[in-house]
């Protein structure tokens, strides 16, 4: 095999045609001889689905954990991000969009295997290796054998999704994840079908898999997009739906939009906006609400579901304050908070770091 050959992919089938179809998405991409999926890394080369971005990486940063966002996981910590190319999805909103829809991806990624990425994430004193930037469903057999190599290591692993995959695959990729930030971007199929070009049902069952099947924390994020799925209607909706399916004590995060990729003609969402959809958020119940991409603490701050203390203080990605108990419990209440929580926080702050691995 050579390099470009790519990796062979784990699902697919062939037909009696002669095309394959890959079965990680429900895109179900039928292809010829030669042929790539949505996705474009994905690709019948004779006869074989190959994935062509198997040991190249891009990005690879040291963020703080809660910039992925995550507010309930081993807070003030470190975490190694890393992406390949390429989406299964085809969000006109994209704001990794040089990455996620790249078509030249032997300038933009570097060779990395699994146990050179693990191998880094330690060298640097990382908790965790996060895979984001683009959709790690796309990159599922590099993800899981990095997440395998890390798990060697001692270091947790992070998928930053759009929920976006067939059960098979879904069930093998997060069999090695310990946490998940997933994108829900709307809540309706006329939202997801002109905005995504993709589906809200499969992204609303993989929800319901992490929080229910799974032991692997979940937070979600949804961009809230001014005039597309920002009015009170569609959250309230997408909010009593959480606590009904999921639960209350699954943490919601509202990120602002800036204008990018092919909505360059919608202005950014006001931090009026944001704080609005907490406000609806809290009120159907919710417990952890956060505002994203915004300078705004007290949406950044932890606090207690059950008494309301202030249990973390964060400005932007930096701790001000951790109250919680060596054993994740609020000081005020004794209330156990949600989340997976190290007898000590993390004190990695607000910087970035490029690495080389």
């Amino acid at each position: 095999m050579t390099h470009d050959d790519g990796y062979l992919a784990r699902y697919w089938h062939p037909r009696d045609d002669g095309r394959i179809v890959c079965d990680l998405c429900p895109r179900d991409c039928t292809l010829s001889d030669g042929q790539r999926g949505l996705c474009f890394v994905r690709q019948n080369v004779g006869g074989q689905l190959r994935l062509t971005t198997y040991g190249r990486s891009s990005g690879l940063c040291i963020d703080p954990i809660e910039k992925k966002p995550l507010s309930h996981f081993h807070p003030g910590t470190s975490v190694l991000s890393l992406g390949t190319a390429g989406c299964n999805l085809s969000c006109k909103f994209c704001q990794n969009w040089d990455i996620s829809k790249s078509r030249d991806m032997d300038t933009l990624a570097t060779a990395a295997t699994p146990t050179a990425i693990a191998a880094a994430a330690r060298r640097h004193g990382c908790h965790s290796v996060a895979f984001t930037y683009n959709d790690p469903t796309i990159f599922a057999e590099y993800a899981i054998d990095i997440a395998d190599a890390c798990h060697q290591l001692g270091i947790q692993t992070v998928a930053v999704t759009a929920g976006y995959i067939h059960a098979a695959p879904r069930a093998d990729l997060y069999a090695k994840i310990d946490a998940a930030n997933v994108d829900l971007k709307g809540f309706s199929d006329r939202f997801y079908r002109k905005l995504t070009g993709g589906q809200l049902a499969p992204v609303l069952e993989t929800l319901e898999y992490l929080v229910h099947e799974t032991e692997v924390w979940t937070e979600i994020t949804t961009l809230v997009i001014p005039g597309y799925n920002d009015d009170d209607a569609q959250l309230r909706a997408q909010c009593e739906w959480i606590v009904e399916r999921l639960g209350a004590d699954v943490p919601v995060h509202f990120s602002g939009f800036h204008p990018d990729f092919k909505l360059l003609d919608v202005p950014p969402t006001p931090l009026a906006t944001l704080r609005r959809a907490r406000a609806v958020a809290k009120a159907c119940g919710i417990s952890h609400v956060y505002t994203g991409n915004v300078h705004d603490v007290d949406g950044d701050t932890t606090h207690c579901g059950a008494c309301g203390e202030p249990v973390i203080v964060r400005d932007w990605y930096a701790l001000l304050d951790y109250r919680l108990s060596p054993d994740g419990a609020c000081p005020a209440c004794a209330t156990p908070l949600p989340g997976r929580f190290s007898p000590t926080p993390g004190t990695f702050g607000r910087k970035r770091l490029q690495i080389v691995v």
